[in-house]
């Protein structure tokens, strides 16, 4: 069991090894240092520009391991604008992999700012996290881009550049403050980069197999025959009596007073 996990141990590091052959700067923008699952090494950051915050501590964040969640829960912001300036000298294809969480506002169009390479090159020109990802959710913007010759490439536009990218974010008119949660150069192309885990959509709810025909008359109430019990003794229907019975005391009645009649005759 123990050789599997060296064996383990063994892979991920060649792995991280890997990984970090494609990253020239990596940083926990407003935090300490880390190491990812992936095993790219953030370092902390120093930058005295802007201001650095933790709140996001308070939320758990989406799209992403747990143990990565500080990625995205420290953050740097100003009140203006602010900006990394990063040494990158060799000629190449690059990746400006920026990392968001909007951990503030419940709606969009609240916080939009501004992204410049080197302030000639927008490479984002409104940016509004919300309305990419939603609250507490990890969002990551690629923006590729090529050094070659003394120049920075970038959507077929280039400029002049010696040896220094400048990354700025800025504030844009009636918006909020701009803002970046980690930030890394990465040397390569975009498919090599590990993406976000994939969003997870609500279950929709459950579907019955039949469906009850709308126009189908309701159902109509059982009925229940119930036995009911009277409230006191039972009384005979004095119509419901032999019709024979009741004239009998008239007959004997007429019977007795015939005699009488004939003797008062006689006298």
């Amino acid at each position: 069991m123990k050789s599997i996990y060296l064996f383990i141990y063994f892979i991920h590091q060649c792995y991280s090894a890997g990984i970090m052959d494609h990253v020239i700067y990596a940083v926990n923008c407003g935090g300490e240092a880390h190491t990812d699952v992936n095993g790219i090494r953030y370092r902390k950051d120093y930058l005295k520009a802007g201001i650095n915050s933790d709140y996001g501590r308070n939320s758990f964040i989406s799209r992403v391991a747990k143990e990565d969640m500080i990625l995205y829960q420290t953050e740097r912001y100003d009140l203006q604008s602010f900006s990394y300036e990063i040494d990158v000298i060799d000629d190449g294809d690059y990746v400006l992999w920026l990392k968001f969480a909007e951990v503030w506002f419940n709606a969009p169009n609240m916080k939009v700012f501004q992204i410049l390479l080197n302030d000639e090159h927008s490479v984002i020109d409104e940016l509004d996290i919300f309305a990419k990802a939603g609250r507490s959710t990890a969002h990551d913007e690629y923006i590729p881009f090529q050094i070659k010759n003394g120049r920075l490439v970038l959507k077929s536009r280039s400029s002049s550049y010696s040896g220094k990218l400048k990354v700025t974010f800025e504030k844009l008119d009636g918006k909020d403050n701009p803002k970046i949660n980690a930030l890394v150069i990465w040397k390569g192309s975009i498919d090599q980069i590990p993406k976000l885990l994939p969003v997870v959509e609500p279950e929709a709810p459950e579907v019955p197999t039949e469906l009850e025909d709308e126009d189908e008359a309701p159902a109509k109430a059982a009925q229940v025959k119930r036995s009911l019990k009277p409230s006191g003794p039972k009384v005979v229907d004095p119509y419901t009596e032999d019709q024979s019975s009741s004239l009998m005391p008239l007959l004997i009645a007429i019977a007795a007073v015939i005699p009488v009649i004939f003797c008062l005759c006689r006298f």
